[in-house]
């Protein structure tokens, strides 16, 4: 059987259990990538079987399916928020109700340009101002502190790949982790440019990281608290959630992973200010694209 980098591939050891790409290759050996889960994983090529083409189509028509379920639900109550929004501006400004949203700028880094562009699309569809940038999970430490200078965001997502590889120690130790590292390392660099955790919200982290550390090193949002698979789009909704959620409000944050795909073994946080602001008056000729989700 020839593989090829792109390929999507399941493991012969694990009874095909999780959809991969192949990333790289190198004697004998391929870098996974999953294909719907934020994982990085490794495996000789004979362990590796290649999708084929009937079974590839039934994986991508499962995950839109996903996709859109989640996105309806999110919608449904992205149109809740907007009428609670509605009402109380309209009685705060009662003299002239004319006003308008500023939502909360995401800047998402990403280690995979695959899954930015999945998350990106995403974003634009839920009405979510976002600057996308793919960078290899090790080079993220030393370019944050510049792009969050250039982009001034209210919300930051660090994401990509990761794994708990047993073999290296134990679940607490953070050299068991392929990227929680590197994803804390870049925490603390954003934290030296925004301390305070209202001013800059951040998620950090990808399939099995290691949640504690992540929140230790000055996350608001992270994963995985039970170090499981998280879904490629999870960060996409916490963020979301927290552009559209106004400055004075609270997140629950068990509310808040409902609308994940993953649950509360995937994804957990610290209670947090949304960062969604009301301005008066509105202008036509301004800021059009902030109205709302379903105009």
């Amino acid at each position: 059987m020839e593989l090829k980098v792109g390929d999507l591939v399941t493991r012969y050891s694990y009874d095909g259990d999780i959809v991969f790409r192949i990333t790289s290759m190198n004697q004998g050996t391929a870098e996974l990538a999953g294909e719907e889960l934020r994982l990085a994983a490794d495996a000789p090529l004979d362990d590796l079987k290649k999708v084929e083409e009937e079974e590839r189509k039934s994986h991508e028509k499962d995950f839109r399916e996903k996709q859109e379920r989640s996105y309806r639900l999110f919608r449904q109550e992205a149109r809740l928020m907007k009428e609670r929004n509605n009402h109380e501006a309209s009685e705060g400004y009662k003299e002239d109700a004319s006003y308008f949203e500023m939502r909360g700028r995401v800047l998402h880094l990403d280690g995979d340009a695959y899954y930015l562009s999945k998350c990106t699309t995403l974003y634009e569809r839920l009405g979510i101002p976002v600057y996308g940038v793919h960078i290899p999970e090790k080079e993220m430490p030393n370019q944050v502190s510049s792009l969050i200078e250039m982009v001034r965001p209210d919300i930051l997502v660090i994401t990509g790949h990761d794994a708990f590889v047993r073999t290296r120690g134990q679940e607490n130790e953070i050299k068991s982790y392929k990227h929680s590292k590197v994803f804390g390392q870049t925490v603390r660099e954003a934290r030296k440019v925004v301390p305070q955790l209202d001013q800059l919200i951040i998620f950090a982290g990808a399939c099995q990281s290691y949640f504690e550390w992540l929140v230790k090193a000055g996350s608001n949002f992270a994963s995985s608290p039970e170090r499981v698979n998280i879904h490629a789009l999870d960060p996409v909704y916490i963020a979301a959630k927290i552009s559209l959620t106004p400055f004075m409000d609270r997140i629950n944050v068990v509310q808040l992973i409902r609308h994940t795909l993953t649950g509360k073994e995937g994804v957990g946080g610290l209670e947090t200010k949304g960062v969604l602001r009301i301005g008066s008056p509105w202008k036509e000729d301004n800021l059009s694209n902030a109205k709302g989700i379903d105009d």
